[in-house]
């Protein structure tokens, strides 16, 4: 059979033809998939809404040569309390955005990213306040790091192999992690990182969504756009792809 159902989440859509559209999407069992939606901006698609960004579906696919075709959908979650915010709308947007960077076609790793993306876009939906919605990013954004083969090093020196505890350090994007104080020659391509923030990025990345740690709780903006701003750097740094949605975040932030 020529059919596969699968669940995906809407990440972009490209114009086809005059009421067809192309829309790729991350999907539980294949990672990065295309299909093609005929007839969704015609008024009584049947496809309508489903197809729109940022929508989690249920999905039946004929499976093409070269792309598939999406015969039908079942909305799982559409994210509503994310589009009257434009806020979770952005940063909605920018996850979306890293996954459809890092994520391949027959991902091994799909299932885990499926969960990731969808886990995150949910709590970033019921968020209360910005620093609830940017702890969600930040946990995502170095879970996405770990399972892309990224993960940070936030205890050993890369440099000399000690042990960094209560005290100055740095944070290099290119290494991947922290270098102490001594072995920092010239801070030129690296920042400077206290070891609170550190501790925080350390605990964020070891804790799931339910979670809320000591450290979220007395979180502020300002820690969380640091901390986004530096993890920011390092997955631009490490993704294939260039990204699109970095100047409105950095408006935004």
């Amino acid at each position: 059979m020529n059919n596969f159902v699968t669940d995906a989440i809407n990440l972009k859509a490209y114009n086809l033809s005059e009421s067809d559209k192309i829309i790729l999407m991350y999907s539980r069992d294949k990672g990065l998939i295309k299909g093609v939606a005929k007839g969704v901006k015609k008024p009584k698609s049947k496809l309508g809404a489903r197809m729109d960004l940022l929508v989690a579906n249920k999905l039946m696919l004929y499976k093409g040569k070269n792309l598939d075709t999406i015969c039908q959908a079942e909305a799982l979650n559409t994210f509503n309390k994310t589009r009257s915010n434009m806020d979770k709308i952005f940063y909605s947007l920018y996850v979306s955005e890293v996954v459809g960077n890092f994520g391949v076609e027959d991902d091994p790793c799909s299932n885990e990213i499926f969960e990731l993306l969808y886990q995150t876009l949910d709590n970033i939906a019921l968020s209360k306040d910005k620093i609830e919605i940017m702890i969600n990013v930040l946990k995502f954004q170095l879970k996405m790091m770990v399972v892309s083969g990224f993960g940070i090093e936030f205890d050993t020196c890369l440099k000399c192999g000690c042990n960094i505890a209560d005290e100055q350090m740095y944070f290099s994007n290119q290494k991947g992690g922290v270098i102490c104080s001594n072995c920092c020659e010239s801070s030129i391509g690296m920042v400077s990182m206290h070891h609170k923030v550190r501790d925080f990025l350390k605990i964020l990345e070891q804790t799931d969504f339910e979670t809320h740690s000591e450290y979220e709780k007395k979180a502020t903006e300002k820690i969380c756009v640091v901390c986004f701003e530096l993890l920011k750097g390092y997955v631009d740094i490490h993704s294939p792809k260039k990204f699109n949605s970095t100047q409105i975040l950095q408006e935004i932030c």
